[in-house]
C-alpha cells in the first residue's frame, strides 16, 4: 500500500477547484474553506454543547468490525451528550457518535459557520452532519453511499484520513452489494489479501479550521488521532454516472442487501465474503501480469 500527502492550499476561487479537483476527482485540504471570522470558532467547545444540549440522549457506537454484514453498524450503548463529552474528553476510547446531528438539534449553530463556497453553489450548506468520536476510534473503509462529494471540516481535535479512488474498488476486497471493504487496512494481513499491496491511496491529517475534500465515489478510512468533531457538507454529484450510482445505492442496492440479508442470514454474508475474495483475487493477478 502506499499513501502521499494531501496538498494543502487556500484562496481558491471555485472555476480552479472544479477544473483542478472536481472534475478530476483529486483530494485537496482547504485551509480556508470555513472563514476564520465564523462564530464556531470562538463559541463552539465542549462545555458549550454540554450547556445547551448536555441531557440529549445520544446512542453510541464502537468497532464496526463486529457488523461487516450491514451498511452500517448497531449502537452498542447509549449516554447522555454530555456524559460522553466527558469520556472522550478524559481517555481514549473508541466510541463514537453516529447520525447524531446536534446542527439539527440546534438548527441556529448551522448560522457559526461561514462558509467560503468553492463549489460555485453547488454546496448543500442547508445540510450539514456532525461527527465526534474519542482518541483510536475509527471508521470502518468505506464509500459514501450517496456519491456525493464530501467536505469535512475539523473543529477540535486531529483526524487520519486515507484515500482511495473508486477504480480501486476490486484491490480493496469490495463486499457486493454494500460500501465497505472486508479486510482491515489498518493492519493489513497481505497473506491473505495481497492486493492490499498494490493500492496507491492518499493521507490527509486534518487539524483544526482545514477542511478535506473528498471527491465522489472515493473510499475513506478515518481514524481520530485525539478526541474531537468535525462537521461534513455535501455536494451532489457531478455526472449523470455519479448521479445514477448514488440513485442506485440508495433505492435498488440497500434495499436489495437487506432484503436478501433477511432472508438467507449467514449464508448471504458467506456469499459476499466469498464474492470479495474473488474480485480481490482477480484484481491482484491482474495487477501482477502489469509487473511481467
Amino acid at each position: 500500500m502506499q499513501l502521499i500527502p494531501v496538498k494543502k492550499t487556500k484562496k481558491l476561487i471555485s472555476r480552479n477547484f472544479i477544473a483542478n479537483h472536481m472534475k478530476p476527482r483529486i483530494p485537496i485540504i482547504i485551509e480556508d474553506f470555513v472563514d476564520a471570522e465564523s462564530p464556531a470558532f470562538q463559541k463552539w467547545n465542549y462545555e458549550y454543547f454540554k450547556e445547551i444540549a448536555g441531557n440529549q440522549k445520544v446512542d453510541i457506537y464502537g468497532s464496526e468490525l463486529d457488523s461487516m454484514d450491514r451498511v452500517a453498524s448497531q449502537p452498542i450503548a447509549q449516554s447522555t451528550f454530555s456524559e460522553y463529552l466527558d469520556l472522550i474528553d478524559s481517555t481514549p476510547t473508541e466510541h463514537r457518535l453516529f447520525l447524531f446531528n446536534l446542527l439539527s438539534i440546534q438548527p441556529e449553530l448551522k448560522n457559526d459557520i461561514i462558509y467560503n463556497d468553492v463549489t460555485n453553489g453547488k454546496l448543500l450548506k442547508w445540510l450539514p452532519f456532525m461527527f465526534f468520536g474519542g482518541q483510536g476510534s475509527a471508521t470502518r473503509n468505506h464509500i459514501d453511499i450517496d456519491m456525493s462529494h464530501v467536505f469535512i471540516t475539523q473543529f477540535e481535535g486531529i483526524k487520519r484520513i486515507w484515500l482511495f479512488p473508486w477504480e480501486q474498488s476490486d484491490l480493496m476486497y469490495k463486499f457486493p452489494f454494500n460500501f465497505h471493504s472486508l479486510p482491515n487496512i489498518k493492519t493489513p494481513d497481505y497473506s491473505q489479501y495481497p492486493a492490499l499491496l498494490y493500492l496507491k491511496g492518499y493521507e490527509a491529517i486534518l487539524h483544526p479550521g482545514e477542511t478535506l475534500y473528498i471527491p465522489s465515489g472515493w473510499w475513506h478510512y478515518i481514524q481520530y488521532e485525539t478526541g474531537g468533531y468535525s462537521v461534513s457538507v455535501r455536494a451532489l454529484p457531478s455526472s449523470l454516472l455519479e448521479k445514477w450510482r448514488g440513485f442506485k445505492n440508495l433505492v435498488i442496492t440497500r434495499n436489495f442487501d437487506n432484503i436478501m440479508r433477511n432472508i438467507f442470514k449467514e449464508k448471504w454474508f458467506r456469499y459476499k465474503v466469498r464474492a470479495a475474495r474473488k474480485r480481490g483475487a482477480k484484481a491482484f493477478r491482474k495487477q501482477k501480469s502489469f509487473l511481467i
